[in-house]
């Protein structure tokens, strides 16, 4: 007649189980904070909160180190397709007079946006 009540975290997929249990095991650090709360859940929420932000914010912090290098890498790989392009260009019209440069010249900037 009275069966216990399934835990509504066992019908999670085991990825997000773990990701949970990973959560509220970082908000055990302010456990003296939200057990002195009236709504000791909602504090356990807001903890919660506080923990993912500051992973949020390391997060942010390494990819702001790695992305100039990696903006470096893509200008310097973007300036040897150019020049790579218009040397191809080049050989193949072999441009001779202003309007065929001109020419050579608007066919490169149409190539470097492939």
């Amino acid at each position: 007649m009275f069966k216990g009540k399934k835990d509504w975290k066992d019908n999670l997929n085991d990825d997000a189980h773990v990701i949970l249990s990973d959560i509220i095991d970082s908000t055990k650090k302010h456990r003296c904070a939200y057990s002195s709360s009236d709504d000791v859940k909602t504090a356990q929420l807001w903890t919660a909160l506080v923990e993912m932000k500051k992973q949020l914010d390391e997060t942010t912090c390494l990819l702001k180190k790695v992305e100039m290098p990696f903006r470096a890498i893509i200008e310097i790989g973007e300036e040897e397709k150019k020049k790579t392009i218009e040397k191809i260009v080049n050989e193949i019209i072999e441009p001779a007079d202003e309007a065929t440069q001109e020419a050579s010249r608007k066919l490169v900037e149409s190539l470097m946006k492939f």
